[in-house]
């Protein structure tokens, strides 16, 4: 199996990301337009749904850890992965969040890939995600 991070600085208090990290309605603002469903609580399911080039998707994961202004997880399944929704077939993303400098460092890790190739994806789809979390919010408009 494999595993890949992206990784970005935001200049903006760690409450803010946080916010914009597990807020639906903000996460729909900079994460394609996907509208998230769950609680955050460990063991809650979680939908993602939208659409992807004309497609109607939901996807679905599981919260894993959720540690505030720190770090969460969750499994993940695409229902564009062409797999059954079987446990040992979702990734696992996890967020992790630190201070530097006074900006707040996010790292994002998919685990469990099939192929080298499928985290490769993974990792250029969390750079898109990461570049618009920063620039929503460091330009005010998020938390």
């Amino acid at each position: 199996m494999y595993e890949k991070s992206a990784n970005i600085l935001i200049d903006a208090p760690i409450a803010m990301v946080w916010d914009a990290l597990t807020s639906p309605p903000l996460i729909e603002r900079y994460f394609f337009g996907t509208k998230l469903t769950t609680d955050w609580q460990i063991g809650a399911s979680m939908i993602f749904r939208g659409e992807y080039q004309g497609k109607h998707y939901e996807d679905r994961g599981t919260v894993l850890a959720f540690e505030p202004r720190a770090g969460l997880s969750y499994s993940y399944w695409s229902s564009f992965s062409g797999t059954e929704d079987l446990p040992e077939a979702r990734l696992v993303i996890r967020y992790r969040l630190g201070d530097e400098n006074g900006r707040v460092n996010i790292t994002v890790t998919t685990s469990n890939c099939a192929t080298e190739e499928q985290a490769d994806h993974a990792a250029q789809n969390w750079d898109i995600v990461l570049h618009g979390l920063k620039t929503m919010v460091e330009s005010g408009e998020g938390g």
